[in-house]
């Protein structure tokens, strides 16, 4: 069984037993995290679309850990003009392990 959930503006498709990487999530290292924002479910049999979002299903999951990613460098240049501007950002994540999705109805 597997789901798509919708989580930080982005959408991630899901097993049990799955770690994700998403956007930081407030909680802490093994806490319990809920994702109710579930597009699409299926079971090998049936496929059950949402419209926009699925009623009653949950996906449970458990966090792991938060951390930053990769820097990037964005740097912005007008040629003949003098302007240059360098800045570096490093994203925020949180690492969550899918525990169950779980379908009532």
């Amino acid at each position: 069984m597997f789901a798509v959930i919708e989580t930080g503006g982005k959408q991630y498709m899901v097993n049990e037993g799955d770690e994700i990487r998403c956007e930081k999530i407030s909680g802490g290292r093994g806490e319990e995290v809920i994702f109710d924002k579930i597009l699409l479910t299926s079971d090998g049999n049936e496929v059950k679309v949402g419209r926009p979002y699925l009623q009653n299903v949950k996906v449970r999951g458990r966090i792991i850990s938060h951390g930053k990613g990769k820097k990037i460098i964005v740097f912005k240049y007008k040629r003949r003009k003098g302007y240059k501007r360098k800045r570096g950002h490093r994203q925020q994540f949180t690492q969550v392990k899918i525990e169950e999705i779980v379908v009532n109805g």
